[in-house]
């Protein structure tokens, strides 16, 4: 009996044990990021990601978001707070730290790709050869584009002629020799103040996706024109993660991030932007709004084609006189 005692207790000492080695295995990754908790990118491609990893790891590995700027505020400093870890995670647009990211910035440009998806398959088509190095700070969860398919403003820039002049956010400050070789004169704004820029006339016009006009933006408010057939650029964002924090995880949990990672989430987070341009678009349809929708000619937009020619030669040129040889090749390579 005694011995049975014994037994019992080892066993109940075990299964404790057990347990407590299983919760302290247990890992939960915080999630930066200054968009609002109902951003697309929060409700499809975080949501995807906290599904997976918790499916795949029986529930030892799962996210916490932090929406809205709550482990700090404005995208800004968004790659800074993932290389220190004030999140494990965080989720950014690269044109607002373009010295860290100067090759992938070359995806913004106007090209031969018209949707978030596209654009996003040709990033990782050559991620390896071209940007892999300007993330080796981080792990790399997700790098993926927004299509800028409008222009939202406060008068009438569907020609030449309109744009002469009109103060216009672009996606990138490295886009002014495009925005200049329009007519137009580049003033640079984050997203989250464009909305009353757009109010109180510190700009004319601002790049736009379909989900801009719409909540939670709201240009739709603010914009007399929306203006459709212009030449597509984009913006990059990433979902990254602090190295030290990823390195510090279990072999297992890193298996299940690397499987993940890269192309998978990247193509989520296309498809968040790109489905919120298509429910925007529903919307839009049945919208009791004021302003102007217009659509630019064939002839308007063959001189808006050529005005980008030739800031895309002057964007090279400079590229080059800052060592980037190969800044052709890689837009190319984006644009095959």
């Amino acid at each position: 009996m005694k011995s049975l005692k014994h037994l019992t207790f080892a066993l109940t000492l075990g299964v404790v044990s057990l347990g407590a080695n299983l919760q302290a295995s247990a890992e939960e990754l915080s999630v930066a990021t200054f968009v609002p908790p109902q951003h697309h990118s929060n409700t499809i491609m975080f949501k995807w990601f906290g599904e997976e990893i918790a499916k795949r790891s029986g529930g030892s590995l799962t996210m916490k978001l932090y929406p809205a700027g709550q482990l700090g505020a404005g995208p800004v400093q968004q790659y800074k707070r993932a290389v220190e870890g004030v999140g494990d995670i965080t989720f950014g647009v690269a044109a607002y730290t373009p010295k860290i990211f100067p090759k992938t910035m070359l995806a913004i440009l106007p090209g031969k790709a018209s949707t978030a998806d596209e654009s996003t398959r040709n990033i990782w088509a050559s991620f390896d050869k071209h940007f892999a190095d300007e993330f080796s700070n981080v792990k790399v969860l997700a790098v993926g584009t927004v299509a800028g398919s409008l222009l939202a403003a406060t008068r009438d820039v569907s020609t030449m002629e309109g744009l002469k002049g009109a103060k216009l956010v672009p996606f990138a400050a490295m886009t002014t020799p495009i925005v200049e070789a329009l007519g137009a004169v580049p003033v640079q704004m984050p997203v989250t103040e464009m909305y009353t820029g757009l109010s109180t006339g510190t700009i004319d016009a601002t790049t736009a996706s379909y989900n801009n006009l719409t909540p939670p933006w709201n240009f739709w408010d603010v914009a007399s024109h929306v203006v459709e057939n212009v030449p597509v650029s984009f913006a990059v964002t990433y979902a990254i993660m602090n190295k030290e924090r990823y390195e510090g995880l279990s072999a297992e949990h890193r298996k299940i991030i690397d499987e993940v990672a890269g192309l998978p989430m990247s193509l989520k987070l296309a498809e968040s932007f790109d489905g919120a341009d298509e429910r925007s678009k529903k919307m839009l349809a049945g919208a009791d709004k004021k302003y102007e929708w217009i659509v630019v000619s064939d002839e308007e937009r063959a001189k808006m084609d050529a005005a980008v020619s030739m800031g895309l030669e002057t964007i090279f040129a400079d590229y080059k006189s800052r060592g980037v040889e190969d800044a052709q090749e890689i837009y190319k390579a984006l644009n095959r």
